[in-house]
This record gives structure tokens, C-alpha cells and sequence, in this order.
């Protein structure tokens, strides 16, 4: 199948869709990959860097954290 013919069966198989939660899903991964398609990507400062860090292990020490099957579970249920 061809692209144009995806885009098309994309479409309307999106045109189908009911749920308030998929089409949010949805708009989110089309806002990260125009971000990897365009202009729109840029470096992170160092700053920026340390701040995620930070967070990360913050995170980290409080226990908001998503293990790796429960995050491949989540992802099967997109499918």
C-alpha cells in the first residue's frame, strides 16, 4: 500500500474514533513528530539539562516512576 492510500485509511479510521482519551493521544504524537520534521527541535541548555535531571531523581526518590512492563502494557492497549 502506498502512502497516500495509509493517509487515507488513517484518516478515516480516525474520522471512526469515539474516544475523547485516543484523539488526545493522538493530537500529542502529531505535535512530537511535526517537532522531529521541523524547525521546531532545538538543543537543550545545560541548565535545562540539570533541571531534568533533577526532576528525574526527585521522581525517582518519590517513587513516580513507570516500570517497563506496565509501560509496554500501556502501549498494547494503543494498538
Amino acid at each position: 500500500m502506498d502512502l497516500q492510500s495509509r493517509k487515507i485509511e488513517f484518516v478515516q479510521e480516525f474520522l471512526k474514533l469515539q474516544s475523547e482519551e485516543a484523539i488526545s493521544r493522538l493530537e500529542k504524537l502529531l505535535k512530537i513528530e511535526k517537532k522531529w520534521d521541523g524547525d521546531e527541535l532545538e538543543p537543550m541548555t545545560v541548565k535545562e539539562l540539570n533541571e531534568r535531571i533533577d526532576k528525574s531523581m526527585e521522581d525517582s526518590k518519590n517513587g513516580r516512576l513507570t516500570e517497563v512492563n506496565q509501560l509496554l502494557a500501556e502501549i498494547e492497549k494503543w494498538t
